[in-house]
């Protein structure tokens, strides 16, 4: 749903020429350092990036699902380490307090995440707790006006540079399952939270992860979403069906980024007098690559207008993710493979970009967590209807 065009052209325009003046140029400094300059951060927050999908009755953009996803194609087109900046903010770290807060709750933090002045993480996965998040360990237990927390998180993005998590802790030991699962919104600066040391990662340096380890930290009552116990396994199923169309659209941004540079440098160069792009089986690798590119696109952007609808996309949103990650992956290996050796290269960019998009069929669901999920939905649409 696209609500005005004009503005959003003007704010697509303005992340186009942000990603091609400003990012694009810092790619190379933020993989040798593993740091994003606080300049660049400062430009995001001035530009609203932090904001794009709190309303605007809470100082953000209130971007639809469509318009986010548009602006995403644009600020993709770069290093992922850079959406990965906002993406907890905007994404999985403030929404659960969105969709499932009570008025105080959204009123103290969302206007706060809008700006930029927090940065939101979304405590989930645990040692022994990934694919299977109803079987977290950590636990919130109630004393009195507020919950003792204990337990250990682990992969949580942007965890070093958060000013609140949204956790999600077990506050009935006895259930074992998804109902005994709460979710809360802690402060990172409460006593007895420490973070391990940063994550060695296979790509995306400059989007930072680390455990976080809870030691009987106390969270106030009033810090559970929603003010009811329980209801948090169902919250963060919603905040990771938004968070699967939020990552194809990414999957789709860097996935353009990488077929222009594979055409670009087919274009310039040269063997057996000719260019590599004249060559046949070159096209094949373009060719394939820019019809999954536009196939995955597609689908983004119609399950982003089928949830501005009010829809269920559960459904839908799990076969963007799968596709557009499967997808993002497969034009990285051809782009290396266009390049040749200088593909293998770090000079060229590509094989940072091959490392940096493995993680997008891993997170917000692998892609074996997808398939289920499509194919159990399948089976149950098929059983209704007989």
């Amino acid at each position: 749903m696209i609500r005005d065009a004009d503005t959003l052209t003007a704010l697509c325009d303005a992340v186009r020429r942000f990603v091609r003046e400003r990012l694009v140029p810092a790619e190379h400094e933020v993989a040798e350092t593993d740091q994003i300059p606080e300049d660049i951060v400062q430009q995001m927050r001035e530009l609203g990036l932090f904001g794009l999908t709190i309303p605007e009755s809470y100082g953000g953009l209130g971007l639809t699902m469509e318009e986010e996803v548009r602006v995403l194609l644009e600020l993709c087109q770069t290093s992922p380490a850079f959406r990965s900046v906002i993406g907890t903010t905007v994404g999985i770290g403030a929404m659960g307090i969105l969709m499932d807060g009570t008025p105080a709750q959204k009123d103290l933090w969302l206007p706060k995440m809008a700006t930029g002045e927090v940065m939101a993480s979304f405590a989930l996965t645990e040692p022994e707790s990934g694919s299977d998040a109803a079987s977290l360990r950590t636990t919130a237990i109630r004393q009195g006006d507020h919950y003792v927390v204990n337990g250990s998180k682990r992969y949580i993005t942007n965890a070093p540079q958060a000013g609140v998590f949204t956790l999600m802790a077990r506050t009935n030991p006895a259930d074992k399952g998804a109902g005994g699962v709460s979710a809360f919104i802690v402060d990172a600066k409460s006593p007895g939270i420490s973070l391990g040391k940063p994550d060695q990662k296979m790509g995306q340096r400059g989007a930072h992860t680390c455990d976080v380890v809870f030691d009987n930290v106390r969270v106030p009552a009033a810090n559970l979403i929603g003010g009811v116990e329980g209801r948090g396994f169902k919250t963060a199923m919603k905040v990771l069906e938004k968070g699967r169309i939020h990552i194809a659209a990414v999957c789709v941004g860097v996935a353009r980024r990488m077929l222009d540079d594979a055409l670009k440098y087919a274009m310039e160069r040269q063997q057996f007098g000719q260019k590599i792009a004249e060559f046949q089986l070159v096209q094949a690798l373009l060719a394939d690559s820019q019809a999954e590119l536009y196939a995955a696109e597609c689908m983004t952007l119609d399950a982003a207008r089928k949830r501005d609808e009010g829809r269920d996309v559960a459904l839908e949103a799990s076969c963007c993710k799968m596709f557009a990650s499967e997808m993002c992956g497969r034009v990285a290996d051809r782009a290396v493979q266009i390049l040749g050796g200088a593909g293998y290269m770090s000079e060229y960019g590509i094989e940072r970009f091959y490392r940096d998009v493995r993680i997008f069929r891993i997170y917000e669901g692998t892609t074996q967590i997808q398939q289920i999920v499509i194919a159990r939905a399948m089976v149950k649409a098929a059983a209704a209807s007989a």
